[in-house]
């Protein structure tokens, strides 16, 4: 559907730095790396500026450079504003990390690890393979739409060459972990350290599951499943396992990330149980009994538990003249019933709705004019019912203005490090992570505790509060 155009679902270019004039002096593989960093930039949130985190990884930067096999190659890492977990590196040496992954790794050992996989794929010239492989993709896909008239053959060359491509980055990927192992060992950091954030990365991706089993995806991802990696790493670390290799630096790890922004940044909108808030364009509603939120970069999307219902909110500009009506009508999605298009009024702004029938889903659609912009809530059931229809009702009757008291109060969530005192349990201090969802579990996986596993009076832990 049609990406957002402004606020917060808006490409996220706007809170990037500014670019770069293009050298003319620059190599075609400069300018492809510049114009690959204002992309990646745009989707990430732009830069997250924190002098303590930046100087810790460049302390780490160094320490794997001198230990690597090219210490001679050079890399500069950017710290991206966004919440999602993910690092990766383009052939320059430009490395790539977010917050989100920073906040989930619980100690330097376990972002050397993440490092040292980034910088063994520039090694290995795998970002570099990469390119030629999509330019090749791109060919096979060119040439695979001229073959016109055989469906099936059109379909079984795609499929190959898809495999091969899949196949191809998880060789790449593990052979990265092993070579990031050994460079994060000689480092003298722990080689189990790439064991654990992994085994935090399975955790979190199950946690962020929502209605459908993400391990399905494994096979023609572009990373190997996870358990599979984390077994590929322990018979790596046990290889370079040492006491001159077991460096975690948890304590100053921990000082680094306290206060770092955790989950989404407010000025790009966030939710908060069933509520989506946008203090910086002043309005908020809440999600119908039993919706699960997330934020993208282009909509906010909503799932109800079980997967038979589906929710997206976006923003579209739309002309002062033309009337809400005739957007929905426009053609922008198929299906719709010209007949069911009414005008509305909710919470004293100008609305509309239509129904639109699909083959498997059926759409309540609204639109409403608030300031200049244009907000779509479309609703998606895969049967109908006038229940469901008066609780998607209910929904877009909650969008309403921020008070200004709201906008003031509205802050992020942030890592605070505390010290477990006695008496302290995973239970109490999970209580503690306010404005998140499922607290016991995320404080669990936040700090790499097992289930069942107990925290220990005068260590120091992470929780997620405003």
């Amino acid at each position: 559907m049609t990406r957002f155009q402004s606020g917060p679902f808006a490409p996220r270019a706007a809170r990037a730095r500014p670019a770069q004039q293009a050298n003319p002096q620059a190599t075609p593989q400069a300018s492809s790396a510049e114009r690959e960093h204002e992309r990646i930039l745009g989707t990430y949130g732009g830069v997250y500026d924190d002098p303590r985190l930046q100087a810790l990884i460049s302390r780490t930067v160094d320490r794997l450079v001198a230990a690597s096999e090219r210490p001679d190659l050079a890399y500069k890492v950017t710290i991206l504003n966004s919440g999602s977990v993910n690092a990766f590196a383009l052939p320059t040496g430009q490395l790539y990390v977010t917050r989100g992954l920073i906040t989930l790794a619980s100690d330097t050992a376990e972002l050397s690890s993440v490092l040292s996989h980034e910088m063994a794929h520039v090694i290995a010239r795998h970002a570099a393979i990469r390119e030629n492989q999509a330019r090749q993709s791109a060919v096979v896909a060119r040439v695979v739409g001229d073959m016109g008239g055989d469906t099936d053959m059109s379909a079984l060359a795609l499929a190959r060459t898809r495999l091969s491509m899949a196949s191809f980055s998880r060789a790449q990927e593990l052979e990265a972990d092993g070579i990031g192992v050994g460079i994060a060992a000689r480092a003298g950091y722990d080689p189990f350290g790439a064991v654990r954030f992994l085994t935090a990365l399975e955790r979190n991706a199950t946690l962020q599951a929502r209605n459908a089993d993400q391990r399905a995806l494994d096979f023609l991802s572009s990373h190997p499943a996870t358990p599979a990696r984390v077994q590929n790493a322990q018979s790596n670390a046990r290889q370079f396992a040492s006491a001159s290799a077991s460096e975690h630096d948890r304590d100053a790890y921990l000082s680094a990330i306290d206060d770092v922004v955790y989950g989404e940044d407010p000025s790009e909108g966030f939710v908060r149980g069933r509520r989506f808030l946008h203090p910086k364009l002043g309005f908020v509603f809440t999600a119908p009994e039993g919706f699960s939120l997330d934020n993208t970069a282009q909509a906010v999307i909503g799932v109800r538990e079980g997967g038979t219902q589906a929710m997206r909110f976006d923003v579209v500009s739309v002309a002062a003249e033309q009337t809400l009506i005739d957007h929905l009508t426009s053609g922008w999605m198929e299906g719709i019933d010209k007949a069911s298009a009414a005008e509305l009024t909710i919470n004293g702004f100008p609305a509309a709705t239509v129904i639109a029938h699909g083959d498997q889903w059926q759409f309540r659609v609204y639109a409403l004019r608030f300031g200049t912009n244009v907000y779509r809530f479309i609703f998606a059931s895969r049967q109908k019912s006038a229940g469901g229809d008066q609780v998607f009702r209910e929904a877009v009757n909650s969008f309403r203005r921020l008070s200004l008291a709201e906008i003031q109060e509205a802050r992020p969530l942030r890592i605070r490090v505390v010290t477990v005192k006695a008496g302290d349990t995973v239970e109490s201090l999970a209580q503690r992570m306010s404005g998140t969802d499922r607290q016991l579990e995320r404080f669990r996986m936040l700090n790499g505790l097992g289930p069942g596993e107990a925290v220990r009076p005068d260590t120091r832990v992470k929780i997620a509060s405003e």
